[in-house]
């Protein structure tokens, strides 16, 4: 049965109800998934190996049949390709053993092949679309350029941020210089992901928001804009949603990307957003994903406020952020089919 909801809704055009997916759809809340990192205990295993990559993706959709099916990934997956290695321990994160610090490592950095580096990525995306069928919308993601630098300068997850602004403020040539680069090669992912099946690509700036947005305007925006300028110029009607968690400070900022839709988080309500973001920007969330933990009639009631603030057209509903740990998986189920049951032409939205 065919359902292109969700990439109509991110073009703009009419749907009879808001589209819905969850970021971090495929994960540790579900028991099938825990089952699996069982068996496979490392994330780039479970990621990187196609056959495991596509079950783990398609995990959320044979449970709960969401409009949209995101690729199982993650968003540092293409900087070994460039030159950066790393990996992710269980219960710490991503983990560099050579931070980004000098000048030498930057210019010892390599231009993105994906065909080279990354052909599982084709594979996992082309077997999505080939098992999905029509039933729903395909979806890649990348990291941004600002996101990225933080975790490779960083070395790790950070509480502060320390190093990367450390650098923005003392060596800020050496730092955009690794933006641009980052840029490119990001650029370079995404068209890559639309030509091997995705249909809309979410940019991922999860640590912008720790940003002044005078800093956002320096640091992030313009290389925001250069991947959406170079994708666009080359697939111009591949939809394209930026998320930036704790983002209510620089929401105008993120409507000036270049992106179709701002995935909006719960710190903002919709009908503020749309204000602030103007209707021609389509929005995608705003759940506080905790909301789950609650009563259903309660998760009821917080869904139809939101599609009532998002209004009738370029909303497809989401969380906020991603759906947490431990969240009850009948919770989730009752989540989508809330939103799946709603219908734009019996609802009052005024």
């Amino acid at each position: 049965m065919e359902n292109t909801k969700l990439l109509q809704a991110a073009r703009g055009e009419a749907v009879d109800r808001p589209p819905v997916w969850m970021m971090r759809q495929a994960g540790r809340y579900m028991k099938v998934y825990r089952d699996l990192r069982q068996k496979y205990p490392s994330f780039r295993e479970r990621s990187e190996n196609p056959d495991l990559a596509v079950e783990i993706s398609l995990q959320p959709f044979q449970a709960f049949r969401p409009d949209g099916v995101i690729m199982f990934s993650d968003i540092l997956t293409p900087l070994p390709g460039i030159g950066i290695p790393f990996d992710i321990v269980e219960s710490k994160g991503p983990i560099f053993e050579k931070p980004i610090r000098t000048q030498a490592q930057l210019d010892a950095l390599t231009p993105l092949d994906p065909y080279t580096s990354l052909p599982f990525v084709h594979q996992i995306l082309q077997t999505l679309r080939h098992e999905v069928q029509a039933e729903a919308t395909v979806l890649g993601f990348v990291g941004a350029p600002w996101t990225l630098a933080a975790y490779a300068i960083e070395g790790k997850s950070s509480k502060d941020y320390a190093v990367i602004k450390q650098m923005a403020y003392a060596q800020p040539a050496m730092l955009h210089q690794f933006l641009d680069k980052l840029a490119t090669a990001i650029a370079t992912y995404a068209c890559y992901q639309i030509e091997s099946g995705a249909q809309v690509v979410q940019l991922f700036d999860s640590w912008a928001g720790q940003l002044s947005p005078s800093d956002f305007k320096t640091f992030s925006l313009p290389y925001l804009q250069q991947v959406v300028r170079q994708v666009k110029a080359t697939y111009p009607d591949t939809p394209l949603i930026l998320y930036i968690n704790h983002s209510a400070g620089i929401l105008e900022f993120m409507a000036e990307s270049g992106v179709d839709i701002v995935s909006v988080d719960w710190t903002v309500d919709m009908t503020t957003a749309r204000q602030r973001l103007g209707r021609k920007l389509g929005v995608q969330g705003n759940m506080d994903p905790c909301v789950l933990f609650g009563p259903q009639e309660f998760i009821r009631q917080t869904i139809l406020e939101t599609i009532r603030q998002a209004g009738r057209q370029k909303h497809i509903m989401n969380l906020g952020h991603g759906v947490l740990q431990n969240t009850p998986e009948e919770n989730v189920a009752f989540f989508f089919e809330t939103v799946k049951q709603f219908s734009y032409s019996s609802a009052d939205l005024n």
